[in-house]
């Protein structure tokens, strides 16, 4: 049995032991105004029955109804009393186990979203080590030809970027949740940003297609490494997610009020229903067991958490005919 059979195990016991609880609540507080309205019935009978053998009550059937009148009253005063009292009782009752339920379902769904996260990066970090350590010994053990060790180290240089995307995207997600991250803000051309991004991967992934649509002298104000890992993660995202020979098109253009920049591919696209869930932390399309991109979640976190810290929005919607436009869009 697996780790997360065992957890789903853990929860359905903890979920009906829960739920027997909060029943068992439930039916102590309807018990007790049960026996609160029987007893307060009781107290009206016997009050009524010494009513009637009161001397003054029987030589005067005025002042008999006016005493029965009042025991009357005093039994509804109660009774609204014990209904509004479990009626509050139960309105906390159900309150607070919607909250504690909630939070714990949250919690779990959190546990499981690190836990898988820290199975990705363990993968993640596992396989370019492991390439790179398998070139560094055959050129060791091998006298190959100069082709052949441009080769090597190119694909060397290439899991070492992927190592270094990865570890940068973990830092900088720790900084910036623990406000560690000493952000700055300056005055940069975000034409030339997303030139030198593009050249970037397209010297990575040399049999892909990279296109750009950008307007030239786009200034914002913002932070040069945030920005730029935000624009080199929805790149990431765009490659990762699209067939191999479809291109990437990244379109940047400045309106009067804003200032928008767009990373379209032609993937399978995004369902509805998950559009604005991609951006939580840990969160991942698809199922763990089936799923056979690599990633850990992190990604499109970060390009919120980065777009907000920019006074940006950034939204996904479905490019025509197919796949997914990531628009963030800088407000001036």
């Amino acid at each position: 049995m697996s780790i997360t059979d065992v957890r789903k195990k853990k929860l359905r016991r903890a979920t009906i032991l829960y739920w027997a609880l909060l029943i068992y609540i439930v039916a102590a507080l309807v018990w007790w105004f049960i026996s609160l309205e029987k007893q307060n019935d009781v107290m009206r009978k016997f009050k009524i029955n010494e009513l009637q053998y009161t001397t003054d009550s029987v030589k005067s059937p005025a002042a008999y109804a006016i005493e029965l009148e009042k025991i009357n009253s005093e039994y509804k005063r109660n009774s609204t009393k014990y209904l509004g009292e479990g009626g509050i009782f139960l309105l906390l009752i159900l309150v607070g186990a919607a909250l504690v339920y909630r939070s714990v379902r949250r919690q779990f769904v959190i546990q499981q979203q690190q836990q898988n996260f820290m199975m990705a990066v363990t993968h993640e970090l596992k396989t370019p080590i492991s390439v790179i350590k398998l070139n560094i010994e055959t050129l060791q053990k091998y006298s190959l030809d100069v082709d052949r060790q441009k080769k090597l180290i190119g694909v060397m240089l290439k899991e070492t970027s992927r190592l270094n995307f990865l570890t940068n995207n973990i830092l900088i997600a720790s900084q910036l949740e623990g406000g560690g991250y000493q952000f700055t803000k300056e005055e940069l051309d975000l034409s030339d940003l997303l030139k030198d991004c593009i050249q970037d991967f397209r010297a990575r992934f040399p049999h892909r297609e990279f296109s750009s649509s950008a307007e030239q002298g786009v200034d914002i104000k913002g932070d040069p490494l945030l920005l730029q890992m935000m624009i080199n993660n929805l790149l990431e995202n765009a490659v990762k997610y699209s067939p191999k020979e479809t291109p990437v098109l990244a379109v940047l253009r400045k309106e009067p009020a804003a200032v928008i920049l767009q990373i379209i591919d032609e993937g399978p696209g995004i369902p509805d229903e998950e559009k604005k869930m991609v951006f939580r932390k840990f969160y991942r399309i698809g199922h763990e067991a089936t799923r056979k991109t690599q990633g850990t979640g992190l990604g499109l976190y970060l390009c919120r958490k980065i777009a907000r810290d920019h006074n940006a929005d950034i939204l996904v919607t479905n490019n025509i005919p197919r796949g997914s436009n990531f628009a963030v869009t800088f407000k001036l």
